[in-house]
């Protein structure tokens, strides 16, 4: 299977599963849990995708191919999205105890506006953070070719009451930062 066939697979899934369930008549619980069975039937329905077979989700899922990110999660016959929701519907994670520390990447246009402001989700149901600066580096050279890396205090955030999720290996989630737990670290460039 080829690498450019995988992230077309993990594009689509992203799109079904994150952001349109509805435009393939698929229903997700409220942790966003659709039928594996169901989404491998939409796939064989599509031109684009009859290709693709239960093996093929399964090495994006345990491997992360075509993006390193390990964007989806299967469990028995359910699959969801970990984390990247556009939905109208919350999706619910359990809360967890983050690390001390952690990153997110952005412009350097939006600093001054988080540093007042705070982190909010924007159109997504939460705030993507990572675990390391290199990561934040990665997701923020999509808003920037240089972006900036702000630094979380976590720890205190999480012990004034600001509830944080795991949703994958080096992805947190938050629904809003507030500014005070924020610091700038550097312009990096990607």
């Amino acid at each position: 299977m080829s690498e450019r066939r995988l992230v077309k697979l993990s594009k689509f899934l992203s799109l079904i599963l994150r952001h349109q369930p509805e435009r393939f008549a698929l229903e997700l619980d409220e942790q966003g849990w659709a039928s594996l069975s169901e989404v491998m039937e939409i796939l064989k329905g599509l031109p684009n995708f009859r290709w693709a077979c239960r093996s093929d989700v399964m090495r994006l899922v345990e491997e992360g191919a075509g993006d390193r990110k390990r964007r989806f999660e299967v469990d028995g016959d359910r699959i969801r999205a970990r984390y990247g929701h556009t939905l109208e519907q919350p999706i619910q994670y359990k809360d967890c105890t983050p690390p001390e520390r952690l990153y997110h990447g952005t412009s350097r246009g939006a600093v001054d506006k988080i540093l007042v402001e705070g982190l909010k989700p924007m159109e997504r149901q939460y705030v993507h953070l990572s675990t390391d600066p290199r990561t934040a580096v990665s997701v923020g050279s999509r808003h920037s070719d240089r972006p900036v890396i702000l630094t979380i205090d976590a720890q205190a955030a999480h012990e004034a009451g600001v509830p944080f999720y795991q949703a994958g290996e080096k992805v947190y989630l938050s629904k809003r930062i507030p500014p005070r737990y924020i610091s700038v670290g550097s312009e990096r460039s990607s």
